[in-house]
């Protein structure tokens, strides 16, 4: 659910598990087969010390996949697959850090209310709102979204 300024509420469903993580509205929940857990993301602020998710090695354009891959050599593990069950293991406080290119407006509303109820930042790759896809950068937290904008460099070009 979205308006003008944005997504409000989203819920990412990974079935074949059971678990359903739903934000927006002053809450953030997960709900699975222990229970219902509150969100709540890590507070990891190094690279060095961050887990970093994304679909695809070969993520993007050429420029986008440098830019990735300057952020990928400094973490101390990349996961690739699990779609946007990664911004479910970010906002539940497992892994850091999630990088996409080529994402659609549809791709990333729900992603974005989740991950925003648990505490974390989503913005494109210049740090603007990430509300109509495209390269998307979600993070734990305000400190490391900023060492990983300014470690991707996508605004200089």
């Amino acid at each position: 659910m979205s308006d003008e300024s944005g997504p409000l509420y989203g819920i990412i469903d990974q079935p074949y598990i059971g678990e359903r993580f739903e934000g927006g509205f002053a809450r953030g929940l997960m709900r699975g087969a222990r229970g219902t857990k509150n969100l709540s993301t890590r507070t990891t602020t190094r690279l060095e010390d961050s887990l970093l998710c994304t679909t695809y090695p070969e993520i993007g354009t050429k420029r986008e996949r440098d830019a990735f891959e300057r952020v990928a050599s400094r973490v101390s593990l990349t996961r690739y697959g699990l779609d946007c069950y990664s911004c479910g293991l970010l906002a539940i406080g497992l892994v850091d850090l999630i990088i996409e290119a080529g994402l659609k407006p549809y791709d990333a509303h729900a992603p974005i209310a989740v991950v925003s109820s648990a505490g974390g930042i989503v913005s494109d790759w210049k740090g603007n709102p990430a509300h109509d896809g495209g390269t998307i950068l979600v993070s734990a937290n305000e400190k490391l979204h900023q060492v990983a904008l300014e470690t991707l460099e996508f605004n200089q070009n």
